[in-house]
């Protein structure tokens, strides 16, 4: 087999492909600045509309003494102190640059930290809006909208919104409005001289044309490989245990470097553009100053204008093309902004699929009667999940939930917790149709421990009492205690006040279950739901919580889906499930005499643990 033919070149080929089908997603269209965003973002900047005002008012000031005033001081200092031999005159237009440039640096100095509070205010604003309405959003949103890119807008766009806050709204302004005044200056002093210093504009307008599209192309292009350089080092981290297991090392350098190459391409592209383009701007201003000093001479000689205007035109000729040259950057900015922007706002008006009704109300303290009426339900419109399931479960009762890998079982938690609405029929709790009452009161009455338990980072004290902030150390510590957890929480270094890591790291599977556990005693619901909460346990540890798990379902109206059969024998009624239907349901001699699917299943598992 041959080098081209190898395994290992059809694999980095595979991945090459996969940059560039992932790339399309990644890059911005190119559009126009959008006069409604820019509309939208003001909403923002309303609070700080004093701030934004004063910079806008220092920012002209600075521009009319640092643009327009100073050259035609230096021109006055020329004429009206060294060319009329006037010491006193010469003194005095001395002091008066010497106070116009103080007052530009204390003017620029101000608009800048005005614009950076305002910056920093406004970007805490929207990225605490986005938080909040993140929270919002309904399951169905975060299972399609990956974590990368949810990063991607509360940190990057962000970031960019913010710099373009902070720099470039004055910084346009500002550039748009020295310009103007540098061309009506000049027109004032001598309009045949101003005309003839314009004459190289059309080849400066061609090369900041070309500039600002192929930049723009070569900075959209390092953004798409940018976030893929991001995204894959996020994977690779995440995925570390696999890449060493698997000694995949070698292979996933050389992806990286592909991508790190690739990007470092397009950056070396976009530096000789810059590199070419500015020059060219220092010669075409170059080349309109020499215009300027061979025809302004003539104008001087034939006392048709000072040498003190002449030294002033030089100087407006080489401040006219500054402006220019920000005003190509600072558009590339805005573009970015404009698209950062208008991921934030697509992101704001995403909407929930799932609202409280407009007449919700607060679900009163339940006895925990829960009833599934002939439901209907599939995650996409063509295919359904359960097939008209109907079921009842009594206040204090175990309803376990058995049946194959895609029965439906954890879709019906789902549903109970009301993560999604049924498509057709009723889901009741103690009488309450769950879509006429408020989300939170309905979920505050109920307990979820989950397969995958997820700890958060802090203490073990603060991770237990997440879902009742409100309960004292003492109460903590006794939920912890009946379910066993205190005898390994103890062994650690400081406790309970143990910081645990990311998602409990420092931790076993079995005791993030077991500290799980505590949690959901210690919010004291009166529905509890188990969704494999004891599968991903050994038998030793699974022993151990046996005990807790009778006093944690003790008096609650529980769910229990499990793999393993044995721990829920126990269980008031079994429920069996097959392609979203209920086909068995029973309590467990009950089922083995029917002999059934359950029969089947549990023989079958008994056989294999014997």
């Amino acid at each position: 087999m041959t080098a081209l033919n190898s395994p290992q070149s059809e694999w980095r080929k595979r991945r090459e492909q996969r940059i560039l089908d992932l790339l399309p997603d990644e890059e911005d269209e190119i559009k126009n600045v959008d006069p409604n965003l820019l509309l939208r973002l003001t909403v923002f900047l309303e609070p700080y509309r004093g701030r934004v005002t004063w910079a806008v008012i220092l920012m002209i000031i600075s521009s009319l003494i640092g643009v327009v005033a100073q050259p035609w001081i230096i021109g006055q200092v020329f004429d009206q102190g060294i060319e009329a031999g006037s010491v006193e005159d010469l003194r005095f237009w001395i002091f008066v640059f010497v106070a116009s440039a103080g007052i530009e640096w204390v003017a620029n100095r101000f608009r800048i930290s005005e614009m950076g509070i305002v910056g920093g205010y406004v970007v805490a604003d929207v990225r605490a809006k986005l938080y909040n309405h993140l929270h919002t959003l309904s399951l169905n949103f975060h299972n399609n909208y990956s974590v990368g890119r949810l990063m991607s807008r509360l940190l990057g766009d962000i970031v960019m919104l913010r710099d373009f806050i902070t720099w470039s709204i004055t910084g346009l302004f500002r550039s748009a409005f020295s310009l103007t005044g540098i061309i009506i200056t000049m027109l004032l002093i001598n309009w045949r001289l101003a005309l003839i210093s314009f004459s190289v504009l059309p080849i400066l307008i061609v090369a900041t044309n070309y500039y600002r599209i192929n930049i723009r192309l070569k900075y959209r292009a390092a953004r798409s490989r940018s976030s893929l350089i991001s995204g894959y080092f996020n994977e690779s981290i995440s995925g570390i245990r696999v890449t060493k297991s698997f000694v995949r090392e070698e292979e996933n350098f050389g992806f990286f470097d592909l991508l790190n190459s690739d990007l470092k391409g397009i950056n070396f592209g976009a530096a000789f553009l810059t590199a070419v383009f500015f020059p060219a701007v220092e010669i075409v201003g170059a080349l309109s100053v020499g215009l300027v000093v061979v025809f302004g001479g003539m104008f001087v000689l034939d006392e048709s204008l000072t040498p003190g205007q002449l030294i002033a035109f030089v100087l407006y000729v080489q401040r006219f093309f500054e402006p220019i040259r920000e005003l190509a950057q600072r558009f590339n900015v805005l573009q970015g902004a404009m698209a950062s922007t208008e991921r934030i706002f697509a992101l704001l008006d995403t909407q929930p699929d799932l609202v409280d009704a407009p007449d919700a109300y607060v679900l009163p303290a339940i006895e925990g009667t829960v009833e599934f009426k002939n439901v209907n339900f599939g995650y996409k419109v063509d295919e359904p999940i359960l097939k008209d399931v109907s079921l009842i479960a009594q206040p204090g009762q175990q309803i376990a939930l058995v049946g194959e890998t895609g029965a439906g079982k954890s879709t019906i938690i789902r549903l109970l917790a009301r993560f999604y609405d049924v498509s057709d029929g009723q889901v009741t709790i103690d009488g309450h149709d769950i879509r006429d009452v408020t989300v939170e009161s309905l979920r505050r009455q109920m307990g979820v421990v989950l397969q995958d338990t997820f700890l958060f980072t802090g203490s073990v004290l603060d991770n237990i009492r997440y879902g009742r902030l409100e309960a004292t150390d003492a109460e903590v510590i006794a939920a912890a205690e009946a379910v066993g957890a205190d005898e390994f929480i103890l062994k650690m270094p400081k406790g309970f006040e143990t910081e645990l890591g990311q998602d409990g790291i420092n931790l076993s599977v079995g005791q993030r279950q077991i500290l799980s556990f505590a949690r959901a005693l210690l919010a004291d619901p009166r529905i509890l739901v188990l969704d494999e909460a004891t599968s991903s346990v050994d038998t030793t540890t699974e022993k151990q919580i046996q005990s807790a798990l009778e006093k944690l379902l003790s008096g609650r109206t529980s769910f229990v889906i499990a793999h393993r059969l044995n721990t829920i024998v126990q269980s008031d009624k079994i429920i069996v499930l097959d392609q979203g239907e209920i086909v068995e349901e029973g309590s467990h001699e009950e089922l083995l005499e029917k002999e059934g699917r359950y029969y089947n299943l549990y023989t079958m598992q008994w056989t294999g643990d014997e």
